[in-house]
């Protein structure tokens, strides 16, 4: 009985070994997800370690065998998307606009998967009891519902994220691809993937580069 009690609690420790070494590799993604995929490679590891810890059919090798599976996993996951967009777009998804100067947008709403009753919840846990006070309201991967309500300072939007001009931000501060372009050529920036992240914030466009 004492051999069984050893063989979980060394289990135990690779899996929380396993995992610290994946958040130190990958990123903190993983203690705060932001996107689907950071979110089930949670899920999976918990299914691993509640399914092998307690099995005494499956050895500490085997056991280290589907850690290091699931690592080498992680890993490449995380870096087909960080180098293919069309990937991350297909994985993560993008944030989707819900209300627009006071009008929601039932197409996105469908999109996200809500209904008008969740959608009403979400702005009352927020404060907010009529779409018509909102200026913008945008779901982000995460389902986190950021709004902005009209007579309020905008806050700092993210127009550029690793190299991809967001449309939807673009709407919500009634600016331009073009406006965009100018605003880079006169940093000497003449390719948008050449940018990190670009920040919209009192009419200027703050650029990080790669």
């Amino acid at each position: 009985m004492n051999l069984s009690y050893i063989d979980v609690a060394i289990k135990l420790a690779l899996g929380l070994l396993s995992l610290i070494v994946v958040i130190n590799y990958t990123g903190k993604g993983n203690l705060a997800p932001t996107s689907a995929s950071d979110q089930i490679q949670n899920y999976v590891l918990g299914g691993i370690l509640g399914g092998v810890i307690y099995n005494p059919s499956i050895t500490i090798l085997q056991y280290c065998i589907i850690l290091l599976i699931w690592f080498a996993l992680v890993l490449t996951l995380r870096w087909v998307k960080t180098n293919n967009r069309t990937v991350k777009k297909m994985l993560d998804g993008e944030p989707l606009q819900l209300i627009k100067h006071g009008k929601i947008d039932v197409e996105n709403v469908r999109l996200a998967g809500l209904t008008a009753q969740e959608v009403a919840f979400k702005l009352r846990s927020q404060g907010v009891f009529s779409i018509r006070d909102v200026k913008s309201a945008i779901l982000e991967q995460n389902g986190q519902l950021i709004l902005t309500k009209f007579g309020e300072e905008n806050p700092k939007y993210p127009i550029i994220t690793d190299g991809v001009i967001q449309q939807n931000i673009l709407e919500v501060i009634d600016k331009t691809e073009d406006w965009v372009t100018e605003q880079l050529a006169a940093q000497d920036i003449q390719d948008v993937s050449d940018v990190f992240l670009a920040e919209y914030n009192s009419g200027q466009l703050m650029v990080v580069k790669y």
